[in-house]
Order: C-alpha cells, then structure tokens, then sequence
C-alpha cells in the first residue's frame, strides 16, 4: 500500500470513528510508525510502505479508532513549544493550560531572579518544568499523589535540562511539601475540576486518563477551595495562587487571600484565576 492510499484509508476509518481531527491524526500516526518527517510524508506519497511500518501503522490506527488517546500513541504531547513524555499515568497537555505560564510571566516579568515556584499535582510536569525552564534562577517543586506520574515528570525535568533546580514530593496538595519548604513566590496547579456530573459526558479519549486527575468526584470545586484555603501558609505576602478551572468556576477567596484576576480564553470563557495573598 502506498502512502497516499494508506492516509486516505486511514483518515476515513477514524472519521467513522468520529475523531474531529481525522486526516491529521492519520499523518501523525504515520508519521511515528514510519519515523518519518512531514517533508517525508508529502514527498513519498506515493512510496509502497515497508511491511513493518505498516503493520505498526495498522495497530496505531485501530487504538486511535478506539478514541485512545493520540498522545499516547505517539508517546509525546506539546506543551510551550516543547515536547513532554506523556502515558496512561497522566493528563495529557491541553492548550488551556498554557494560561497559567502566561499569568506566572505576566506576574514575573523578571525572569533572571532566583524565583521560589510550587506546581501542585504536577502530572506530567508541563508546568513545572515549563516554569523551570523559562527562569533560569528559578527553584521549582512538583508534587502530586500519584508516583507513576512524579516519574514521568522527572523524566521530562531530564529531558529539558532544569532536573538540578527542582524538587518532587508525593502526597497529596500541600501536605507533600516538608514542613521545613521556604514560602514560594507563585503556586500554580491544574487540580481535578470536572464534577461528577459532568465526567459522564467528556468526549471518549478521556476516559483512556487517569480519572483522579479530571474529577473530584463532587462539584468540581471541592480540590480547588482546598487550594485556596491553604495556600497563604505557603506562600510569601503579595504571593500568588493561580489555578486552572472549567464550568464549575472559581471559590471564594477569605483571609489573606485574594482573587485578584478570573483569567479568559479567547471565547470569553473563564479558564482559571489568579488569587494574591496579602502584604
């Protein structure tokens, strides 16, 4: 089979299938069968594709027809402009979870001071290790439940070079930071928001994740108020706690925190907040 005639095979199966971006995910697929670039991909349309590649292509495109996730598959999602290891353990990198890296640089415009950063239930470490990397003084520490998934973010902190500056700690929210943790300038997290009610209704790749990392089990918010009634104790005054949300919102803010920012999409649709704790 050529690879013309493979794509076009290929891309019909998971449009029956009802994945939206169908033509594409074929490329892809191919693309990491074959160990092939896209130059490769357009230029060899016509190239009969070796037996082996083809058989691995195959096998691919009956899990993605299956609504497994992409990112599994290909064993590698893009967060920040760069690539992170990504597996059954963890949340795959979504676009809307780049916000809060735009609220941290908004915040911190001074990117050569040895920041104190936190990534509370880091998962795959998108945003610790994005945080790591784009300061360069910066100390950041990851935590999360789940060791599975401490492993794969260390492997991605390897794979960008910002291992040294960071500390990982399993536990759950705050409790798995020692006692002894200096106060942070900024906490970021995207903590399990999805209500129970509405778990029922995500598209099927998202029941190939880790259900702990997507709901609370309740209204949604049930995680996200923990975050914000604990954070001032971790955080240095005029620090900042900036989570992401979906449809269930953001909590109330009391004591010395604040919330400071509800942060949008481009629809218009609130994606997280920004909450400050008080000088």
């Amino acid at each position: 089979m050529t690879v013309g005639n493979w794509l076009r095979h290929a891309a019909s199966r998971l449009h029956d299938a009802g994945v939206d971006a169908a033509r594409l995910d074929a490329e892809l697929l191919l693309m990491h069968a074959w160990r092939a670039d896209r130059v490769r991909l357009i230029t060899g349309r016509d190239d009969t594709l070796p037996a082996e590649v083809l058989a691995e292509a195959e096998a691919l495109l009956a899990r993605r027809a299956g609504r497994e996730p992409l990112a599994y598959l290909t064993g590698f999602r893009e967060f920040w402009s760069r690539d992170f290891a990504v597996g059954p353990a963890v949340l795959v990198p979504r676009p809307e979870t780049e916000h809060l890296i735009e609220a941290v640089l908004a915040r911190f415009p001074d990117r050569d001071r040895p920041w104190r950063f936190a990534d509370i239930g880091t998962g795959s470490g998108c945003l610790a290790v994005t945080l790591a990397c784009e300061y360069p003084a910066a100390f950041v520490a990851a935590t999360d439940i789940s060791e599975p998934a401490l492993a794969i973010a260390r492997s991605n902190a390897v794979r960008h070079g910002v291992a040294a500056r960071m500390a990982w700690h399993r536990g759950d929210l705050y409790g798995a930071l020692p006692g002894d943790t200096a106060a942070f300038d900024a906490i970021v997290s995207n903590p399990p928001y999805v209500s129970l009610a509405e778990y029922g209704e995500l598209a099927p790749e998202l029941g190939f994740e880790p259900r702990g990392a997507l709901t609370d089990e309740a209204d949604g918010l049930a995680l996200l108020r923990r975050l914000v009634a604990g954070a001032a104790e971790r955080l240095v005054p005029g620090g900042y706690l900036i989570v992401e949300t979906g449809p269930c919102g953001l909590p109330e803010a009391e004591g010395p925190m604040a919330l400071e920012e509800e942060i949008r999409d481009l629809a218009g649709l609130v994606r997280g907040g920004g909450y400050r704790r008080s000088l």
